[in-house]
């Protein structure tokens, strides 16, 4: 971590998370010294880490929440983490979409994201098993033109069927059979965690096989996750980082895991830095 009062709150809160998972914890002397803010501040960057469910307080300093690998948190829940990250992941990956395009997102807070941004790409056909993401297309066409009248180029949404998961995704044997029918030019996948040993990973069982149909149905596949699901692993892998065309994370990495990801990912975009590779 490098000296800098002029840090943005939630940069500072991103570099501290970093080092509470890289060193398994943290004291608040140690992060005031690197970061060289006051004591006040370390201690209210902690707090609203703890708040997020990211990192646990203990005395003098925190330590990282380790959670099972069978949890997945609510949309709700998870829609309050990292949002500066996920709208410049959105915005950077938007741009990968081409006008009358046939695209596919899975569910996500951050693909929540994405599909706002894709608003403005004309003539877009979207297959999606969020319920979130196709109601932001819906209520954009909802609102229309001047008069009501269906917006140019507004996208094409199909909602595939399923059962609902607490991320507001459908899966099982309903969504697959759908997903399994359709061919994709590029999918948005948003995940759980990623990692080298376990690849893309998901707390839910139903959502992994929902998720591999996905990647088998899309002729490229674009993974968007902030920095703090690198290393992050649930109860169930559903995909491979060499089937990975992209992945598309922010400027929280630190430069040791943006190593890795460079060795082992086919490609990487980090949003929002002009000379990303």
């Amino acid at each position: 971590m490098s000296d800098n009062q002029n840090l943005l709150a939630e940069q500072r809160r991103a570099l501290i998370l970093d080092e509470v998972r890289r060193r398994g914890g943290a004291r608040v002397n140690e992060l005031t010294r690197r970061l060289n803010v006051s004591d006040m501040t370390v201690r209210r960057d902690l707090d609203a880490l703890a708040r997020q469910g990211v990192i646990e307080k203990v005395h003098g300093g925190a330590v990282p929440l380790v959670e099972a690998s069978t949890h997945e948190p609510g949309f709700e829940a998870k829609s309050s983490l990292e949002q500066g990250a996920k709208e410049d992941i959105a915005r950077a990956a938007a741009a990968m979409a081409a006008p009358g395009s046939a695209i596919a997102l899975s569910g996500g807070t951050t693909t929540y994201a994405l599909a706002q941004h894709l608003l403005d790409v004309p003539d877009l056909t979207v297959v999606t098993n969020s319920v979130r993401v196709a109601d932001v297309f819906h209520t954009a066409q909802r609102a229309g033109g001047p008069g009501g009248a269906a917006r140019p180029g507004a996208a094409t949404v199909v909602l595939t069927g399923g059962v609902r998961t607490p991320s507001d995704s459908l899966v099982g044997p309903v969504a697959d059979q759908a997903i399994g029918s359709l061919h994709f030019d590029v999918l948005f996948l948003g995940v759980h965690g990623i990692s080298v040993e376990a690849g893309l990973s998901t707390p839910n069982l139903a959502e992994a096989e929902t998720n591999r149909r996905f990647i088998r149905s899309a002729r490229r596949v674009v993974v968007v996750a902030d920095h703090t699901k690198w290393g992050t692993v649930g109860l169930s892998s559903f995909g491979r980082l060499d089937e990975i065309e992209a992945l598309v994370t922010d400027r929280g990495v630190s430069d040791e895991v943006r190593a890795e990801m460079a060795e082992h990912l086919p490609g990487l975009v980090v949003a929002g830095e002009e000379d990303a590779a």
